[in-house]
């Protein structure tokens, strides 16, 4: 087996008295895609905002493709990097949240090439040719000068996962991307993710759409106060589960 993309080992995080996570470790590897499922304060989100360096761990750490996040090691002893320095290691990830996050006084096209441009420094030609081309891959080529609020609720999410996209991360992130749309909208926002899955994007997925996960996901985590319950393949995970507490959690919300 090849070393992870993604090696958490035995991270906590705590919020006040509250205990987000518990000593938690998972690897994920390049080209797979991991579903993470659970109640809400499960401590999906909060293991999703760690890896991507927008919570700060307690204890434990994480890396991404062998780079230790967050800190560095010197003379024995660990420091907290820059926040410039947490910026640059942040881009190999791209993060499509549950609420589109768009620049309401740009287009799609601007909101897509605006950190290729900015953060990135590449030519404009360049991020405007592959902005279009990910807004054709996301179906709203048709769509590249209007404002968000001239877009549907799935059309805005599907134009955040190409502004995600155009940061060539190595590893894709998506906290719920579909709860906040209107159950008629779901499918095409699932219908993107799906053909990212297919060309080989690594992702990891909190998600509430078991039927998603169960065509989709390679691995299906069920989390429960802040630690994993259950890991494995999703057709066991989600029709034969081994541990009670995942099929009481099923067993709920299939009901």
């Amino acid at each position: 087996m090849t070393n992870p993309l993604v090696a958490i080992r035995s991270v906590s995080k705590n919020f006040a008295e509250f205990q987000a996570l518990k000593q938690v470790s998972l690897d994920v590897h390049a080209g797979e895609v991991l579903c993470l499922i659970g109640a809400s304060g499960s401590g999906k989100t909060t293991l999703l905002r760690c890896v991507n360096q927008l919570t700060v761990i307690d204890s434990g750490g994480i890396w991404l493709d062998g780079e230790l996040l967050g800190v560095r090691e010197q003379g024995g002893k660990l420091h907290r990097l820059s926040e410039r320095q947490v910026a640059q290691q942040r881009l190999k990830t791209g993060m499509v949240f549950q609420r589109f996050n768009l620049f309401a006084h740009k287009t799609a096209l601007e909101n897509i090439t605006e950190g290729p441009l900015q953060v990135q420094g590449r030519e404009p030609a360049d991020a405007k040719a592959e902005a279009m081309e990910l807004l054709r891959r996301v179906g709203l080529a048709d769509k590249a000068g209007n404002y968000p609020s001239q877009l549907s609720g799935g059309q805005q999410q599907r134009v955040a996962i190409a502004r995600a996209l155009a940061m060539k991360p190595m590893l894709m992130l998506f906290d719920e991307p579909t709860s906040a749309l209107d159950p008629e909208l779901v499918g095409e926002v699932l219908t993107v993710m799906k053909e990212l899955a297919r060309s080989g994007m690594t992702m990891m997925v909190v998600t509430h759409e078991l039927g998603f996960a169960r065509e989709v996901a390679d691995r299906v985590v069920y989390m429960d106060q802040g630690v994993i319950v259950e890991s494995g393949p999703a057709a066991e995970v989600l029709g034969e589960p081994r541990e009670a507490r995942t099929k009481s959690f099923l067993s709920a919300v299939l009901s």
